[in-house]
């Protein structure tokens, strides 16, 4: 038997409860591999012999950021080719995301999106096997989320 896909619009907003964010914009992205939220403050530091990644998600000109320095053990570094063609090297979390009352673990590169319109972009890595994108829909998760 064949899996359901859940019907996700272009764009959408998103749970990071291990964030402390809610109702996050976020675009749906299936010409990108990778996931990438919008990060700030991002230091590689050393505690107890040990390498962290502290970082901000957002920025102070995003009416959510919250000035919370969250720090990832569990990250490493990946070459991200972006839409122009510029290949960059970016950290890489783990998290929990929420779609559809549904909480997923999803990979997040750290990127200064300060620029674009959307904090999040959700790739289709994490999409496969779980979504299918209508074109013509948007904030399924949110509107089903608030009814």
């Amino acid at each position: 038997m064949k899996k359901q896909l859940i019907v996700i619009g272009t764009h959408d907003k998103i749970d990071l409860p291990e964030l402390g964010i809610e109702d996050l914009e976020c675009k749906i992205d299936t010409g990108a591999f990778t996931s990438t939220i919008h990060c700030s403050k991002i230091n590689l530091v050393v505690r107890d012999g040990k390498q962290q990644l502290d970082f901000c998600v957002l920025d102070k000109w995003h009416p959510q950021f919250n000035d919370v320095i969250h720090t990832a053990t569990d990250f490493w570094e990946k070459k991200v080719k972006s839409s122009n063609g510029v290949s960059e090297t970016r950290y890489v979390i783990k998290t929990k995301a929420v779609l559809f009352g549904t909480t997923y673990p999803i990979s997040f590169t750290l990127s200064n999106r300060r620029k674009m319109r959307f904090p999040v972009l959700i790739g289709k890595k994490f999409l496969k096997r779980k979504f299918l994108v209508d074109v013509s829909k948007k904030d399924l998760s949110f509107n089903q989320k608030t009814v």
